[in-house]
């Protein structure tokens, strides 16, 4: 059964009352469905060590793969499998020693996944970035689409920082002011981050242009386009 990430109308109004441009853009985009990772800790940390630098459509083919031969992946059927096996469903040699090592970490209990579920945000991403094969980032993303912690407002997000730019007109956003925008959404951060990277996609009326500068890249191919149109 597919899984959303929950957030009541309490929610969005304090937003809106927080600030008038971000209240504008949760307007123009309306209800946001996004859909939740893995339903536990274990087989969400493993999905998103899989899912790294390859599409979607990949992922779905190798976490496929990889449900059929494990039947359900735990830390006891990992455990019991090989790095040859778990390379058989479509990983990197590298992907599979990372999810071995966690596998392992979980089963002598040097790495507890329940503590991890009762500890504070910064706490959880502290040791869920220790594991190999999960950065800052990673962590971030885990607590907010498996755990659906409601405060997850993350500064590595390239998408949240194109949506910060598109609704506040900014050319860049420093640490100084995501730090700022951080306190004033708080303690709905994942509620805002939801809406940026709506925003972020560019198919939000009124919301089609990035305020940073255009790269050269950018710029030849602007011009290419207005010297076809003339």
């Amino acid at each position: 059964m597919t899984r959303y990430f929950e957030y009541g109308d309490d929610a969005i109004e304090y937003l809106k009352s927080k600030d008038a441009k971000l209240a504008r853009a949760i307007d123009a985009v309306g209800r946001v469905r996004r859909e939740m990772d893995e339903p536990d800790l274990f087989s969400s940390v493993v999905h998103n060590i899989v899912g790294q630098q390859i599409s979607s459509a990949a992922l779905r083919t190798v976490w496929a793969r990889m449900q059929d031969a494990l039947g359900e992946v735990t830390a006891e059927t990992v455990g019991a499998a090989s790095i040859e096996d778990l390379q058989a469903c479509g990983i990197t040699f590298k992907k599979a020693e990372y999810i071995k090592e966690f596998a392992d970490k979980v089963q002598s209990g040097e790495f507890d996944l329940a503590a991890v579920e009762h500890m504070s945000d910064a706490e959880a991403v502290q040791a869920l970035s220790s594991l190999k094969g999960i950065g800052v980032w990673t962590a971030e993303m885990l607590l907010l689409f498996c755990l659906g912690r409601p405060d997850i407002f993350s500064f590595g997000d390239l998408g949240i920082h194109r949506g910060i730019r598109m609704v506040y007109h900014h050319r860049k956003v420093t640490r100084e002011m995501f730090e700022k925008y951080r306190r004033r959404f708080s303690p709905y951060g994942s509620m805002a981050s939801l809406y940026f990277w709506a925003i972020s996609h560019m198919d939000v009326p009124g919301y089609d242009r990035d305020y940073a500068p255009m790269t050269d890249a950018q710029k030849k191919a602007a011009r290419k386009k207005r010297t076809r149109s003339s």
